[in-house]
């Protein structure tokens, strides 16, 4: 009798859960989780009003960090995302507050910039064939530089306030900075743009044949070209989207503290990318997700403010995190190994 084709034997279960890219992350959620609740229960982490606040740290990165994974699986990077928090936020008040524009077109204008911007990093990569590392690098301090530059000539301050003053700012802030109460604790809106935004993503990357290029742009570029992917449309499309999520990021923080700073967003960029990491995306792209990026931004959520809770010096937070990235990049790299072990 013939053996059975080797193409035909089914997937050991526990092989199939390894190959999901945010377990690794998952379990590193837990244990960070149960760290908390143990040393800082008490304190008021395991409370509603406790779990909104870390809920609340994560929700602004995690919208960033989502749509900053599906870059990373297309194997690009995109370091300006910092600057245009920061660059977003300042447009937003300098049109409605000193220019005197309802706030909603404001709104529109900010996210034709961003989209812009984006657009300028996707074809100046894809045109030159430079590292979107370096690329984005640059446009970082050029969009950091010409916000602080501008802002001041306009302005002369870097922080401005009085958005609540504005035309149509009740409107905005109740889309962009409402809280919702429920069991005593008020949960801001940001955290259901980022279970929105999340639940997107993961739709267009597993269940989009968009999804599919991007696969297999991070995968192998060349290889997927061949077979009719449009590599560059994709790459472009994302940097577009990564611009997009940092300004509504800038958004919420413009309308929630009712100003702008020019250095709000500064580090973000790095934030993100580690997240995303720990959500178990792998630096030479085509594989990772984004329900693991929101992972990593949930755990950077409870570290942050689990550290304020237990009464641990906050300076310890970033070694923690620099940690928690090394710890990510072994348990990724390990758990992908065996997934693929034959």
């Amino acid at each position: 009798m013939a053996s059975r084709d080797e193409r035909l034997r089914k997937v050991h279960p526990i092989r199939r859960l390894l190959s999901r890219p945010e377990v690794g992350a998952l379990g590193g959620a837990l244990v960070v989780w149960m760290l908390f609740a143990l040393v800082a229960g008490d304190q008021g982490f395991l409370s509603l009003r406790g779990t909104a606040t870390y809920l609340e740290v994560a929700a602004e990165l995690g919208i960033l960090a989502s749509v900053v994974a599906l870059l990373m699986i297309a194997g690009e990077f995109d370091l300006s995302v910092g600057s245009m928090i920061g660059a977003s936020g300042m447009l937003l008040v300098v049109l409605s507050v000193h220019l005197g524009w309802n706030i909603w077109l404001a709104v529109v204008a900010v996210f034709i910039f961003a989209g812009l911007a984006g657009f300028f990093n996707g074809v100046l990569v894809v045109r030159t064939g430079l590292p979107s590392f370096i690329v984005t690098l640059a446009t970082l301090f050029a969009f950091r530089g010409a916000t602080i530059a501008l802002t001041r000539l306009i302005t002369g301050r870097t922080q401005l306030g009085g958005l609540q003053e504005a035309n149509g700012f009740n409107s905005a802030e109740a889309l962009f900075a409402s809280e919702l109460t429920l069991g005593g604790a008020d949960w801001p809106i940001s955290i259901l743009w980022w279970i929105l935004i999340t639940a997107v993503a993961t739709w267009v990357l597993l269940k989009t044949r968009f999804g599919n290029w991007i696969f297999g742009t991070g995968g192998d570029a060349k290889s997927a070209g061949s077979v009719g992917v449009p590599v560059r449309r994709v790459k472009v499309t994302m940097f577009i989207m990564t611009a997009l999520a940092a300004s509504l990021v800038g958004i919420i923080q413009a309308v929630t503290f009712s100003g702008a700073d020019v250095l709000r967003g500064e580090l973000r960029e790095f934030f993100a990318i580690i997240v995303v990491v720990i959500g178990g995306t792998l630096l030479t792209g085509g594989y990772g997700s984004a329900i693991g990026a929101a992972i990593g931004a949930l755990i950077f959520g409870m570290v942050r403010q689990g550290i304020v809770f237990a009464g641990v010096d906050a300076d310890w937070f970033q070694v923690f995190l620099g940690v928690m990235l090394l710890i990510a990049v072994l348990v990724n790299h390990w758990i992908r190994r065996k997934a693929l072990q034959e």
